[in-house]
């Protein structure tokens, strides 16, 4: 039986490698996500803190002020920049979702064109075993007709 050679399969490689490939950097981009959101929940529980904080001069509540403003400009900055994040995010799972179809496409076909070679073997194995069958009777007659025709 002749084997299965799939006359694409380095398409089929490429496109696995690319849909591990976006993957990897969807990860990357949803780790940076984290990381930044991390960052927000930080500052958020600094604030807080320096929210209940109590002062017995000027001095230090000049002080607590400007810490306040400046948690509240990290805050803005880190939202931003999450903001950003939330869009390469949801770009790279968009390339990582066309490269994982695109994939799934590739798969298919080679599962439909084995499915073919397949029952194109069992059609050409089951010819050869009828032509195999009917050559043994024809030569099983032809053998009676002569033991017949010898014995007149």
């Amino acid at each position: 039986m002749k084997r299965f050679n799939f006359n694409l399969q380095k398409v089929l490689q490429l496109r696995k490698y690319n849909e591990e490939d976006r993957k990897i950097q969807l990860g990357q981009a949803i780790g940076i996500l984290s990381e930044i959101e991390n960052n927000i929940n930080i500052v958020a529980s600094n604030r807080r803190l320096a929210a209940n904080e109590r002062f017995s001069g000027t001095a230090d509540i000049l002080s607590w002020e400007l810490y306040i403003n400046r948690l509240d400009q990290q805050t803005e900055s880190l939202l931003k920049d999450a903001a950003k994040a939330e869009l390469v995010v949801e770009e790279r799972r968009n390339a990582y979702l066309e490269a994982a179809r695109e994939l799934k496409a590739m798969e298919k076909l080679k599962e439909k064109r084995e499915k073919e070679h397949r029952k194109e073997m069992f059609a050409a194995e089951t010819a050869e075993l009828d032509l195999q069958a009917n050559n043994k009777r024809y030569f099983s007659q032809q053998q009676k007709e002569l033991q017949l025709q010898q014995q007149y």
